[in-house]
């Protein structure tokens, strides 16, 4: 099992394929698996010196799994298990994905002021969010204060090749993983001359190259509703990565208030306002699914000027009365409209 259980439930925008018709001379081939609690699709351009697609996913399947029994929370044996166990003052000698991940989310975490945070399982867990069983509720101030003080990005360090922490926190790095994984895997796809592409992992996708015919991979970024899911925009992706988060599909509702599974780590409380899913586009997947959290949590204003001040393409999606409004900055704007 692995503890991202909670997060494609929130997705609100599930980048969809849509992959029309192709030449028979340039085969599409897919292969399809689970990972990471969920799943990952792959497409791709054969060509006469591709590998065969259950080559492709038997090495897909290892590199996964070697990622998973690293890094899943889930497995007692994993090393950031291990690591998560460990008193305050450990250093443990970790792999590179997860030292790659913990400073990627550390930049995320200063330019964000705090917004991001891999250390918030204790809250997740309190409010009944961690997927393990624990039924939602609303804690009481002593039991917030009691988890907020097991949190803290800035307790976590990597030092020569360690990481250390100065508390007893527990790092889980589901809200980057998958993107940084969707990364990986395009790069052993170029590795086995694998150029025209695409890749989901749970939610998490990034496209490149282009299908039979020189047409770019399109996806289709959803509406939210509640009860079903309606195709919205559709855009050409070519070298980026997307990824939704969204708040209106995993939360509970206690005495006429709605809390989401969506944290600040400032207050240790779920984010309550009128943004309901932010759509990030980057060429890193990994950046995308770690930003896509930050504005979220951000709202509809703050993060709205966050996007546009650094030129993210981003599509916020905000309640208003009984319905949605959209609302999209200048670079997503200009990448819909890019020619295909």
């Amino acid at each position: 099992m692995w503890s991202r259980i909670i997060r494609p439930v929130g997705v609100v925008a599930l980048a969809a394929a849509l992959t029309g018709c192709f030449n028979s001379a340039e085969p599409v081939s897919e292969i399809y698996g689970s990972t990471m609690g969920s799943t990952y699709s792959i497409k791709w351009v054969g060509s006469q010196l591709s590998p065969e697609p259950a080559e492709v996913m038997t090495s897909v399947d290892a590199l996964l799994e070697e990622f998973e029994s690293v890094a899943s929370t889930w497995r007692p044996t994993s090393e950031l298990s291990r690591f998560n166990a460990a008193p305050a003052g450990t250093c443990q000698a970790m792999p590179q994905a997860i030292l790659d991940i913990v400073l990627l989310a550390e930049d995320l975490h200063q330019e964000s002021g705090g917004r991001f945070d891999l250390t918030l399982a204790p809250l997740l867990r309190l409010w009944g969010f961690h997927g393990d069983g624990v039924s939602q509720n609303v804690p009481n101030e002593q039991q917030l204060a009691e988890a907020v003080a097991l949190t803290g990005h800035e307790h976590l360090h990597v030092r020569d090749g360690q990481l250390c922490k100065d508390t007893a926190l527990q790092v889980d790095i589901s809200g980057i993983a998958a993107g940084y994984m969707v990364d990986q895997v395009v790069e052993h796809l170029a590795d086995m001359g694998i150029k025209d592409y695409m890749v989901e992992i749970t939610g998490e996708l990034k496209a490149g190259g282009s299908k039979p015919g020189g047409r770019p991979w399109r996806i289709a970024v959803e509406e939210p509703r509640d009860d079903s899911r309606v195709a919205q925009v559709i855009l050409p992706l070519r070298g980026y990565g997307v990824s939704t988060s969204g708040d209106y599909r995993n939360y509970f509702e206690h005495e006429g208030h709605r809390y989401s599974h969506t944290f600040d780590p400032v207050t240790g409380k779920p984010v309550m306002h009128d943004l309901a899913a932010v759509t990030v586009f980057h060429p890193s997947a990994a950046w995308a699914d770690g930003m896509s959290t930050v504005l979220l949590v951000m709202g509809s204003q703050t993060g709205w000027e966050y996007a546009v001040k650094h030129e993210l393409p981003a599509l916020f999606v905000i309640r208003k009365g009984d319905g949605f409004v959209s609302r999209s900055t200048p670079q997503f704007i200009a990448l819909q409209e890019s020619k295909e």
